[in-house]
């Protein structure tokens, strides 16, 4: 699986973790930012750079990373075609794909561990969305017809 995984300055060091971790796991990791933690970055620049990898299907999910994640999910989920969530426990991670087609996880470097990182990363990327199952695809195609219709 292609992953597009990106941070502010304040995610930047779970960040780079990530990606080191994520390659050894055997996915292909496309690192979209920042290069340090020593200068400012904003997380609406490395959150529309993970949502073009994914609009642009350079990768197929994403990972965003900055001080508490909330920043990074709300500038995610600006854009059209991304689904965004902040998951600091396992059940979400998983659940938020399988019920609800997240596209990106949303992280606080200031708020997880690595090991609870790797957990919830393994956990996102290994889920697959349950389009089977009805009532899922309902939701899933009512939250398209939201953005549909709030787009301009």
């Amino acid at each position: 699986m292609n992953v597009a995984i990106a941070s502010d300055h304040a995610g930047y060091a779970l960040k780079a973790h990530l990606v080191t971790f994520l390659t050894q796991q055997g996915f292909s990791v496309q690192d979209l930012g920042v290069a340090n933690d020593t200068e400012p970055a904003d997380y609406p620049d490395v959150a529309l750079a993970v949502g073009q990898a994914i609009r642009s299907g350079q990768a197929e999910r994403g990972i965003l990373i900055c001080g508490s994640g909330v920043g990074a999910c709300i500038a995610a989920n600006k854009q059209v075609g991304i689904y965004a969530a902040i998951c600091h426990d396992t059940y979400s991670a998983a659940q938020g794909v399988t019920h609800d087609n997240m596209n990106v996880l949303c992280l606080g470097g200031r708020i997880v561990g690595v090991t609870l990182a790797e957990t919830l990363c393994l956990a996102f990327l290994n889920a697959r969305f349950d389009d089977q199952t009805e009532r899922y695809a309902r939701r899933f195609h009512k939250v398209i017809a939201i953005e549909k219709s709030t787009s301009s």
